[in-house]
């Protein structure tokens, strides 16, 4: 029988597209648009991108609650 090695290598992505930022969080893109305080960045001309470590720090204040934000609040970033 043969034997193959396999090398794979991962790379995170740091910055994502919208829906891509949404599923990261596991929140539908609708909720996501809603409720996401992070600001994308346009790194090329046209194109959205959001940061994962800035989603994360989000995240993380969501969990320590720190974060509390009102319902004006996300009806302001519609």
């Amino acid at each position: 029988m043969a034997m193959t090695n396999l090398n794979i290598s991962v790379i995170d992505k740091r910055m994502m597209k919208q829906s891509e930022a949404a599923s990261y969080t596991g929140l539908p893109v609708k909720y996501f648009k809603a409720a996401c305080p992070v600001r994308p960045v346009e790194l090329k001309q046209g194109t959205l991108l959001w940061d994962r470590k800035d989603i994360d720090l989000w995240i993380d204040g969501v969990k320590s609650g720190a974060v509390t934000e009102t319902r004006d609040d996300i009806l302001g970033r519609l």
